[in-house]
């Protein structure tokens, strides 16, 4: 049984909280008399200037504050579960389902399958829309929740029926229409897997997603990923060149077309698909701002602009510091020899190494190696970075020479922890390979001046 309110962590020096003798360990009961579900209905309840506020001392004595505060101004408390509510779990079986492909034994908190549309809003999750009910639907449009992220994966009901092995899977495809009507900002995903959702149905569900732009605003298209952890699973094949080919070439064609009526591209293609592909990938122009980042799009060409203006500004630098004008700026330190060394996935690999020789090519002084590290835990099919286990990259990095650190893209870890898939700490892997290890956030410019030792913040 869920217990009764909400509990307090934490109150803020000079808030609303701390002036009413609220403390951690109260409970928040009901907001005008209302009780509060989660994080939402609490935001919502709190934005007016007149409130009451019913809570329960850890004595279980209850306390009624009559508050009086400015429009949107918040108490200032923090609730020892952020969400204020249990989250959401899938109900579905998706025969793309990367956390079915996951070996036993792992920590049990990575088995959990979020299917939660505030998780969506707060971070950035794709929900499928099978869990959700016409009371879900009415809140996000009262309380403005956008944008939502979707995972459509097909907008044939019979087809995403079978591929999320949810007989209701289709139905939730009306609860798109209501989100349009009412104005809720949107973004979706389509997990391609061959000979499933990809060729004429690829094309039938960009077709009918296009009738929500611009509410919709964009739509990606991914590979599915396959572990070696398939037995007893749908049979699933892996992409090849030839697939990735013609991938492109309609995501491409439809953005021409949706760019001249609406100009907006909509559609977009993960960055693997133009590696598979042995394509170059599209100007910056072409990504609309970036609103596909989380998935892999446009995440190095972003990435490579980020560094093409560092390198720039790094080299300017250094004329002015030899001309003996520098008047702040980055201590380049030329005279000193540097080696480091960098470890990636497969999939950026030669990307990594292409930002190494350049800034290597301006400072000589400077020595990086770039390490592509196999994926052995979940299977050579993966190759993306943050799927990298600590096991993995000892293995295949022992015995190397690192230089005086080892960097590690920021996606290896889980945010805020110190910790790989595989339970290897950062201490430890440090520890194994006998250097330093540093993180390296997802910008170009960070990559740039962390090689060249200018920025050490990302030390864990």
């Amino acid at each position: 049984m869920k217990k009764k309110g909400h509990e307090i962590k934490a109150v803020l020096e000079g808030s609303i909280a701390q002036e009413m003798e609220m403390e951690p360990g109260d409970v928040l009961l009901a907001i005008n008399g209302q009780e509060i579900t989660d994080i939402f209905d609490y935001q919502y309840a709190v934005m007016d200037e007149q409130i009451e506020v019913l809570i329960q001392k850890p004595s279980g004595e209850e306390w009624l504050l009559e508050i009086d505060k400015d429009y949107e101004e918040d108490l200032g408390v923090e609730f020892a579960n952020g969400l204020m509510d249990e989250y959401r779990s899938c109900h579905n079986k998706c025969i793309f389902c990367f956390i079915d492909q996951m070996p036993k034994g792992m920590r049990e908190t990575l088995y959990f399958k979020d299917d939660d549309s505030r998780l969506s809003f707060l971070q950035g999750n794709y929900v499928t829309l099978t869990n959700m009910s016409e009371h879900d639907i009415d809140r996000i449009i009262r309380y403005r929740l956008s944008p939502i992220n979707i995972s459509f994966q097909t907008t044939n009901p019979e087809l995403r029926c079978k591929m999320l092995h949810n007989r209701f899977a289709g139905d939730a495809l009306a609860w798109v229409d209501r989100l349009y009507e009412g104005g809720i900002g949107m973004n979706g995903q389509i997990v391609l897997c061959k000979g499933i959702n990809d060729g004429a149905e690829l094309e039938r569900s960009i077709r009918d997603l296009t009738k929500y732009i611009p509410v919709l605003e964009s739509v990606s298209v991914v590979p599915v990923g396959l572990s070696r952890y398939r037995e007893g699973l749908y049979p699933l094949e892996p992409f090849n060149r030839e697939d990735a080919l013609a991938v492109l070439d309609m995501v491409h064609t439809w953005q021409e077309r949706l760019y001249a009526r609406h100009g907006l591209h909509f559609i977009h293609a993960s960055d693997e698909w133009y590696i598979l592909a042995g394509l170059p990938l599209p100007e910056e122009q072409r990504y609309d701002g970036y609103p596909q980042l989380e998935n892999g799009v446009g995440m190095l060409r972003l990435q490579e602009e980020e560094f093409r203006t560092a390198l720039e500004e790094l080299e300017e630098q250094k004329k002015q510091n030899r001309a003996g004008h520098q008047k702040g700026g980055a201590d380049l330190k030329e005279g000193r020899m540097r080696s480091v060394s960098v470890a990636t996935g497969l999939l950026a690999y030669a990307h990594i190494k292409d930002m190494a020789d350049r800034l290597m090519k301006c400072f000589p002084h400077l020595t990086i190696r770039v390490y592509a590290v196999r994926n052995d835990f979940f299977g050579e099919q993966i190759t993306v970075s943050g799927l990298l286990t600590g096991g993995d990259i000892i293995r295949q990095l022992s015995g190397r020479e690192l230089g005086e650190a080892l960097f590690l893209p920021q996606n290896v870890l889980r945010s805020g922890e110190r910790v790989f898939l595989d339970d290897v700490t950062l201490d430890q892997l440090g520890g194994a390979l006998q250097t330093r290890v540093n993180i390296v956030k997802s910008s170009g410019r960070d990559f740039a001046w962390k090689m060249l030792g200018l920025e050490e913040s990302g030390k864990l």
